[in-house]
């Protein structure tokens, strides 16, 4: 848990600083995805988290309220605050995406985007191969390109890939996907950013990013999918190890 000189503290006036409510909800946030508070289990009571956290009560139960309207956790009389069955959390919201944060690995929720995307972008990708204009493929292959130069830069190279896909299901020109994309969008960058920064090279996934484009350029319906398919089980690869090294990392904890 954050320790209280983290969080609590004070402005040279007295009051608190404006920060301390979303820091201490994604504090919350953290231990409840993280599973240190299994689902089922009620969280400490709003003293003793305030006394943790070095904050007041009030700030304890905002936070709470926030946490609770995506559906993290639940507050029953008589019980307290109970963190909620998974299968209610609103996992695809860009604020419960951006509070699982850099280091907090979910295969979970890693292994549901890869299904989800197993299902969705070789369709897209088809769909794109019959369909997109010249200046969608321009704009695919220019998203490729800036991966191909920031290989050696995780953020560069995550901030293009995730433009990539974007364009990729705009080009379907299927209004339905399109939405299911904007809908997934923060899930799909958190699950980039997962794989992107495991490996040390990023080759294979230039040249997968790369077959799509060509493909499309090609009017390839058939290879166009299957390009798709090929890049999403490049990613499932890095996930994988991504995994095996967060499991290794808590080992050593």
């Amino acid at each position: 848990m954050r320790s209280a000189q983290n969080i609590g503290e004070t402005s040279a006036s007295g009051g608190q600083r404006p920060r301390v409510m979303p820091d201490v909800t994604r504090a919350l946030a953290e231990e409840v995805l993280s599973g240190k508070y299994a689902p089922g289990t009620a969280l400490p009571t709003e003293n003793e988290l305030g006394t943790a956290y070095g904050v007041s009560r009030t700030v304890i139960r905002e936070a709470i309220k926030v946490l609770a309207a995506k559906g993290l956790v639940v507050t029953r009389p008589r019980v307290g605050t109970v963190v909620s069955d998974p299968d209610n959390w609103s996992l695809l919201d860009p604020q419960v995406i951006s509070w699982h944060g850099p280091g907090l690995f979910d295969a979970n929720l890693l292994g549901a985007v890869l299904e989800t995307r197993r299902v969705l972008e070789p369709l897209a990708a088809s769909l794109a191969a019959e369909r997109a204009t010249l200046r969608e493929i321009a704009d695919l292959d220019g998203a490729w390109q800036l991966m191909k130069e920031a290989s050696e830069d995780v953020e560069k190279f995550s901030a293009a890939d995730v433009e990539f896909h974007r364009i990729l299901y705009r080009a379907s020109h299927n209004p339905v996907l399109r939405q299911i994309s904007s809908l997934i969008d923060a899930a799909l960058t958190y699950s980039f950013e997962t794989s992107n920064k495991t490996v040390f090279n990023r080759d294979d996934a230039v040249r997968c990013h790369h077959a799509v484009v060509e493909a499309l350029r090609m009017r390839d319906v058939d290879g166009a999918g299957a390009a798709a398919s090929k890049l999403i089980e490049q990613a499932a690869h890095d996930i994988d190890l991504a995994g095996r090294k967060a499991k290794d990392s808590k080992g050593e904890d």
